[in-house]
């Protein structure tokens, strides 16, 4: 009986070193590891690292850690076989290496209880990164219940909402914070995203005002802040903040110039929004629709400064890009008609307007009046390279 006692323990004994040379084994690999970490080269951390999970993995090592107190290195899924210290050291090298469907995968299985805060923020970001923003939602949400004063997540929580077609809820995100906290610049900006993507321009309005004064320069804020205003009917501010924000990408921003042109136009600033619609043309080519857009605008704009030739090409340009827009037809034939001498284009303009807009099976109330005129001038005047009235 002896015997077989001492012959158990001797067994006993030889598994437990056997054991003990498995963790110094691992403990060296996740050392190595540790210090190419140090030395920023997760080209090696990732081999070392690696080896250390595969190891723990094949040799169901379940409990390790390289810190004092052995008793933190309980397994944290009885199921696993591999030790949550060494989980999150590999999980870490791999985000860095922007490796993020393997990070996920190692991560998302783990208790909220077992990640770390970085861990949380990995996790949530790897999925973002993947393009999975429904992931990235529910991962960001959670880490905000363990850590509701992360500023920089509810920011992207925020945004994650206000661009899912979901901004009321973005706007609650952005709320529970500000309620300890209304100084955090990224927050802010997120919130007002959120406010102008609800349609709620003056909360929005309010919100871009607060980051202003906070002396948040952004560009994108101060373009964001003249969009707001232009919804607002505040053309003023608009266009304070435009002509910032526009000379503040450089004049390169092309979406910024075309805003700032035509709320220009629209404070009778004519010759300065013709110059910035004339940029804006140029650095959107060939964007067939803010091509569409520009032209519709320059026409206007020279229109109303009484450069009528201008305004024609522009219209005519505008045409080149929107062949079914009645309006213009009719616009290039008053413009010919009435302030430019070739009164045989004045014709041609008529009768293409009245071509398309006889189409039209539920004409308006405005459509029916111009038609009328149009087929009255054409009736009682004699067209020709001077224009006189029929007798």
């Amino acid at each position: 009986m002896n015997r077989i006692t001492t012959m158990f323990i001797l067994a006993l004994l030889a598994v437990s070193a056997a054991r003990g040379e498995d963790l110094d084994s691992l403990a060296l690999l996740v050392q190595r590891g540790d210090s190419m970490m140090q030395q920023y080269n997760t080209f090696e951390a990732l081999k070392y690292y690696q080896q250390a999970f595969d190891q723990a993995q094949a040799q169901g090592i379940t409990r390790f850690s390289m810190d004092a107190d052995f008793s933190m290195s309980k397994p944290y899924v009885p199921e696993d076989r591999v030790p949550r210290q060494i989980r999150l050291k590999l999980a870490d090298c791999q985000y860095k290496r922007a490796y993020y469907l393997e990070t996920t995968e190692l991560l998302k299985n783990m208790p909220e209880d077992s990640l770390t805060h970085d861990a949380f923020r990995q996790l949530a970001n790897s999925y973002r990164q993947q393009g999975d923003t429904d992931s990235y939602m529910y991962w960001a949400a959670r880490l905000l219940e363990h850590y509701p004063m992360d500023g920089e997540v509810v920011a992207g929580l925020t945004l994650a909402y206000a661009r899912s077609n979901q901004p009321q809820k973005g706007i609650v995100c952005a709320l529970k914070y500000t309620l300890k906290d209304s100084t955090n610049i990224l927050v802010n900006r997120a919130a007002a995203e959120a406010w102008l993507l609800n349609g709620d321009y003056t909360a929005a309005a309010n919100m871009y005002d607060r980051l202003l004064q906070q002396g948040d320069s952004a560009f994108s804020t101060l373009y964001s802040a003249g969009m707001c205003c232009t919804k607002t009917d505040s053309l003023e501010r608009a266009y304070q903040y435009l002509k910032t924000a526009f000379l503040q990408s450089g004049m390169q921003h092309a979406n910024c110039a075309w805003r700032l042109g035509v709320v220009s136009i629209d404070t009778k600033r004519y010759d300065e929004g013709l110059q910035y619609l004339n940029v804006a043309l140029e650095l959107m080519k060939p964007d067939t629709v803010a091509m569409r857009a520009i032209t519709l605008s320059q026409g206007e704009g020279y229109y109303l400064t009484e450069h009528y030739a201008e305004a024609v090409a522009s219209w005519k340009a505008h045409l080149a890009y929107n062949p079914s827009s009645i309006a213009t037809y009719y616009n290039i034939a008053n413009a010919c008609y009435y302030f430019l001498p070739d009164g045989q284009e004045a014709k041609e303009y008529y009768e293409k307007f009245l071509d398309l807009a006889r189409r039209e099976e539920k004409p308006t109330p405005q459509l029916v009046e111009m038609i009328d005129k149009a087929e009255a001038l054409l009736r009682t005047t004699n067209f020709g390279k001077h224009r006189t009235k029929k007798r």
